[in-house]
């Protein structure tokens, strides 16, 4: 049966539905092209305020830059470092309203020490801890508790070698360690809002691609099938990230490619903490090791500039992954090598092009222009910020169209999963696997309750974590269509190539079972 209008259920059926009533409901207020977090933060703020919203997306929920990032809402700490006090500050907040009202259950503390070692010096330690009390004060001043996210503190040499067991110990004096907050998934991140946005009676249509693109409306084709039909809308906007520039030709952009090493926990000791290791040589750049589910941690981050064609899937160079492994070794008692890596993985920023300067030194604040065509460009800023750039691209399209501008509800309104959503039921401590419940949070029973399938609880394989509910549930409720869906978007099994391929097989024999 169809998901009913105001349910937040993603489905295939749901999808030929909305796909039909395109073709006779008439003109749309808002057509958002593009389902990276950008544009499913737009279709949530639209749909919220009463409008009548589409989001299109050619591939899928998070495929692009959506769910390459460091897994980080961070306060901003490095944009006050170089000055950039407004970006700072914002991130500051929107990463308090993540983790206090819209998506606390897929957000957690997380520590990050740097360790003082012999190539950390006096100076270089007074320069973290200066940044570290900063980022503290822009906790306090974005109004996020110190009971959500901890003061900055200095630990001594015992304390910072159980909170990273791998770390050098010879000269270790200690660590500096701060805290701020490391999703689950940045593509749960992307889903959650997506579904909660057709809570509110958003149409969220994947393997849907847009043509001839105006400020009013858009040829769409489904992909799938090659149907076709011509929307008409209030007003388009362009949330397609570094693809933005092949909707509205009058964008620059520069791509700026951020590459992450995927190491199993156990190679650095199963860290309770990231590893922060100051690059040699530079006194504002740092390389994270960042625990991540599934007994994973990434190596991340590099900047570098990356011209041309822009690639579905961007990868790392080799001398990316050098760097990161010269840089994280400084730091470590046994040396990661190539052997360790298990995985790598790259994005591509959707930085404007300002015609000067290192990609790194390109402003990250977000930017929402109007083309000559009409078409309303959202892009740039990151992901922690995105709930802020939605807000200021919808207010955008409302004060266009003129008339009373109607508020911004996002800031108080709690994703599918988050305590306060209707469709969030709690459970009693152990009633279901703690890794369901950190990816799923209140939306747990409903993957176990409404499984149909044998051995719900069942692992997709052996070592992964994955159960085969939240495999049926991808497909029942969270829009995947198919296994690659699956494994690398709304699972991240796919981040580690040898897990893919354990799971592939029990991955399709599921998604077959449903599309039966």
């Amino acid at each position: 049966m169809t998901a009913l209008p105001g349910t937040t259920a993603l489905d295939a059926r749901r999808r030929a539905g909305e796909l039909a009533a395109l073709a006779t409901g008439g003109p749309v207020d808002l057509l958002v092209i593009g389902g990276g977090v950008t544009g499913a933060g737009v279709a949530l703020d639209a749909a919220s305020r009463g409008l009548r919203t589409v989001l299109v997306e050619a591939r899928d929920l998070a495929f692009g830059t959506s769910r390459w990032s460091s897994k980080l809402v961070h306060g901003g700490l490095r944009y006050l470092a170089s000055g950039r006090i407004g970006v700072a500050r914002e991130s500051a907040v929107e990463r308090g309203i993540l983790m206090t009202r819209t998506a606390p259950h897929l957000i957690r503390p997380l520590p990050q020490a740097v360790p003082l070692l012999p190539s950390v010096g006096r100076g270089m330690a007074a320069l973290v801890h200066t940044g570290f009390l900063a980022g503290d004060a822009l906790r306090f001043s974005a109004r996020t508790p110190a009971s959500v996210l901890p003061r900055a503190r200095r630990v001594g040499p015992d304390a910072a070698q159980r909170l990273v067991p791998a770390v050098r110990t010879d000269g270790l004096r200690g660590a500096l360690v701060a805290h701020d907050g490391q999703l689950i998934d940045d593509a749960r991140l992307v889903t959650a809002i997506a579904r909660t946005a057709a809570g509110h009676g958003a149409t969220v249509l994947t393997r849907v691609r847009a043509d001839r693109v105006t400020g009013t409306s858009a040829e769409l084709t489904d992909t799938l099938t090659g149907w076709s039909t011509t929307v008409t809308a209030g007003a388009v906007v362009n949330a397609t990230g570094v693809w933005a520039d092949q909707v509205d030709e009058s964008i620059r952009l520069r791509p700026s490619r951020g590459t992450h090493l995927v190491f199993d926990a156990a190679a650095l000791g199963d860290p309770r903490a990231a590893l922060t290791v100051p690059v040699p040589g530079s006194t504002s750049r740092f390389v994270f090791a960042l625990p991540q589910q599934l007994g994973r941690v990434v190596l991340g981050l590099t900047d570098e500039d990356a011209p041309g064609p822009v690639p579905d899937e961007p990868v790392p160079t080799e001398q990316e992954i050098d760097f990161l492994l010269a840089t994280v070794n400084t730091a470590l008692d046994r040396q990661l090598t190539r052997a360790d890596v298990r995985g790598a993985f790259a994005g591509l920023r959707p930085l404007l092009d300002t015609g000067d300067g290192d990609t790194a030194d390109l402003s990250r604040r977000h930017a929402v222009l109007r083309s000559p065509s009409g078409v309303v460009t959202v892009v740039g800023g990151k992901l922690t910020t995105y709930r802020a750039m939605a807000q200021d691209a919808v207010d955008f399209v409302l004060r266009a169209r003129g008339g009373a501008v109607p508020p911004c509800r996002t800031a108080r309104l709690p994703l599918v999963g988050a305590p306060g959503h209707p469709d969030s039921r709690p459970l009693p401590d152990g009633a279901l696997p703690a890794s369901l419940l950190a990816r799923h949070g209140g939306a747990a029973r409903a993957v176990l309750e409404s499984a149909r399938l044998p051995r719900p609880l069942e692992p997709v394989a052996e070592g992964i974590d994955v159960t085969r509910a939240e495999i049926e549930y991808a497909v029942t409720h969270e829009g995947a269509l198919d296994a690659a869906d699956v494994l690398d978007r709304r699972t991240r099994i796919g981040l580690v190539a040898a897990d893919a391929d354990r799971a592939r097989a029990a991955v399709e024999e599921i998604v077959d079972a449903l599309a039966g």
